[in-house]
């Protein structure tokens, strides 16, 4: 049997698709049909969405997710909403499907190609690291490291997690645990249900945005919508929780997260500076990596970005690449 690649569209696939996901070498919730569908919706303007089916004789081996803005082809999404991207490939085909489909792609009508959001575990990772550093034919081949991801493999028990953090940072942690629950009534509240939702989301914004200026500058109303719209769906899918910390009945932080393959990813977050003497933003999140070790995940994802307060809680960098390719 031989490789051949065909283009289709989202609908017409998306059964396929999510079947095909959880067998991918790459499986991120960035890359569900249900994301991809969402992220359309709100930023598609100006793209046209160009998805290609690569299969194995009459089995689908895999789907790649592209869209084409005026020159330019690149994975379907964008780095501020999308942590992850790549082509959705069976993991035991990517070594033989990758350059039939990249034999498909350079036949297609571009001047430049950006693939972007790549994870460095990905098999197109280290194929865009052969292409680079080989003979490109008529192309120019630019990768380079466009972000880290930080994140912690989870043990089993909250205090085999605390021993994996140094001397420093576990007394930090505790002492701030303390200083916290003597400061008032503590109560650390997620929402899991969609119908409960849009009134914590409302906290979360306004606590997004006043937390720092950057968060309020990336806060545009049209990714507020994109934010309501993902919360309401993956949380209706049970696959999103928003985290809330209540101080003396005030809620001081909020996080929203999604549990995807075993993972918790932590998306975004925000929190009352009135409250940040508390270390209340902090705290959240460890209380959240520890919500997720006691409801058996496998690794806490801080997702994009290297924010000080991820080592403090004991992640180690997962480098993120953007390959840029352009014809000669």
């Amino acid at each position: 049997m031989t490789y051949s690649v065909t283009p289709c569209n989202l609908e017409s696939i998306r059964q396929t698709w999510k079947a095909l996901l959880p067998r991918a070498a790459t499986n991120t919730i960035f890359l569900t049909p249900c994301w991809q569908n969402i992220w359309w919706k709100h930023f598609g303007d100006g793209r046209e969405p160009l998805y290609l089916r690569v299969q194995y004789g009459d089995q689908v081996v895999g789907i790649a997710p592209l869209m084409l803005e005026g020159d330019t082809l690149a994975l379907a999404g964008s780095t501020e909403v999308c942590d992850y991207l790549d082509f959705i490939l069976e993991e035991e085909h990517c070594s033989s499907a990758l350059p039939v489909l990249f034999d498909y792609i350079g036949q297609m009508s571009w001047s430049t190609l950006v693939l972007h959001s790549i994870p460095s575990k990905s098999p197109t990772s280290a194929f865009l690291h052969d292409l680079a550093a080989g003979e490109s034919g008529g192309y120019l081949v630019d990768l380079q490291q466009e972000d880290v991801s930080p994140g912690v493999d989870l043990p089993q028990s909250w205090e085999s997690y605390l021993s994996l953090l140094s001397k420093k940072d576990r007394h930090e942690l505790r002492r701030k645990f303390r200083r916290l629950a003597g400061a008032g009534a503590v109560h650390y509240v997620a929402t899991t249900e969609d119908s409960d939702l849009e009134h914590d989301l409302d906290d979360f914004f306004r606590l997004h945005r006043d937390s720092r200026e950057d968060k309020a500058a990336f806060m545009t109303p049209s990714k507020e919508a994109f934010f309501r719209e993902i919360a309401h769906a993956f949380v209706s899918q049970k696959l999103g929780k928003l985290y809330r910390l209540e101080v003396d009945g005030i809620t001081a932080a909020s996080v929203l997260c999604f549990d995807y393959n075993n993972q918790r990813l932590l998306y975004n977050s925000g929190f009352d500076h009135s409250f940040s003497s508390l270390s209340v933003g902090l705290l959240l999140k460890a209380y959240t990596l520890r919500d997720a070790i006691e409801t058996g995940m496998r690794r806490f994802d801080f997702l994009r970005g290297d924010e000080p307060y991820k080592y403090d809680l004991g992640a180690v960098d997962s480098p993120i690449y953007q390959c840029t390719i352009q014809r000669r």
